[in-house]
């Protein structure tokens, strides 16, 4: 029969890191943390954390426990909290992923709104371009900017759609000229998104289909806003979401190229998990972004 204190000693010591810490937020002594664990992986027969002087980390079991256990322990808390009248208010903690230069420019104003709006939720929010396992990282949420495969057990909403510019700056149009149709992109350095998850494709209707062009790609980055940043310094030719760059366009830091010719657009989506209840914190952050972004990425 599991032990629920023994549980939630083992979860507080891997949230905090420590048993002092983990302790500390049990309103426990080291002591107390450290016995409960011993207990734990005693009546288990495994061992869960490797201990050492300055930090303790898990084992391959105990990760694998850790994960179920935070889980279970997160709905308890939200079972909890939907009883009675206040079972539709948005309550607890957010764990989100977002992309880095979209979550900055976008997502961090959205979260100002929801935050005052939902004064009983707390938001951890991580910023990163790489493709996040949200099941096996214990994410409740993801935005991601371009449409992706998801696992059979995610769910993806398109939540907003935002068209490409194809754009350089006045300093590399004046060193290297104007590419007045898609061939003349073979003649241009073309700053391109590639990480290993993927590599971007810059992609343009002519006439009835859509065809693939991009010209010499002598730099690769895996950041949307370090590519806006190298085109402003005159690296050569962005094919970026407008969000990225439209301050830059309005400063005129940032020319678009080739405006005839229409560009891919992007969907936002939003990614979570179809194993489980969503949670009215997760659902009124998603209905926040689309209202807000209908308008405003459209």
């Amino acid at each position: 029969m599991a032990n629920l204190d023994e549980v939630m000693a083992f979860v507080a010591a891997v949230d905090a890191g420590s048993f002092a810490a983990g302790g500390r937020a049990r309103g426990l002594t080291r002591s107390a943390i450290g016995k409960a664990i011993t207990r734990l992986e005693s009546r288990l027969g495994s061992r869960l954390i490797h201990r050492t002087t300055r930090s303790l980390s898990l084992t391959e079991e105990g990760r694998g426990f850790y994960e179920r256990c935070s889980q279970i322990l997160a709905d308890l808390e939200e079972a909890e909290a939907g009883v009675g009248e206040n079972s539709m208010t948005p309550r607890g903690l957010l764990k989100l992923t977002v992309p880095d230069a979209f979550g900055r420019r976008c997502v961090l104003p959205a979260l100002q709104a929801f935050l005052k709006a939902w004064p009983a939720v707390e938001v951890d929010v991580s910023f990163t371009d790489r493709v996040v396992d949200i099941v096996e990282e214990g994410f409740d949420l993801a935005i991601r900017v371009g449409g992706a495969e998801v696992d059979a057990n995610l769910i993806s909403r398109v939540i907003a759609r935002h068209r490409s510019v194809l754009c350089a700056s006045p300093s590399y149009i004046n060193e290297r000229g104007e590419p007045k149709q898609l061939d003349d992109l073979i003649n241009h350095d073309c700053l391109v998104f590639s990480s290993q998850a993927r590599r971007q494709t810059w992609r343009f209707r002519s006439d009835d289909e859509w065809v693939e062009m991009n010209g010499r790609s002598r730099m690769r980055l895996d950041s949307g806003e370090a590519i806006c940043n190298a085109a402003v310094a005159g690296m050569g030719i962005a094919y970026l979401p407008h969000f990225l760059v439209d301050a830059e366009i309005a400063q005129g830091d940032l020319v678009p190229l080739l405006k005839s010719r229409e560009t891919e657009i992007v969907p936002i989506c939003a990614i979570y998990s179809s194993r489980r209840h969503l949670s009215p914190r997760i659902r009124a952050f998603i209905d926040l972004l689309v209202n807000r972004w209908s308008n405003d990425l459209a």
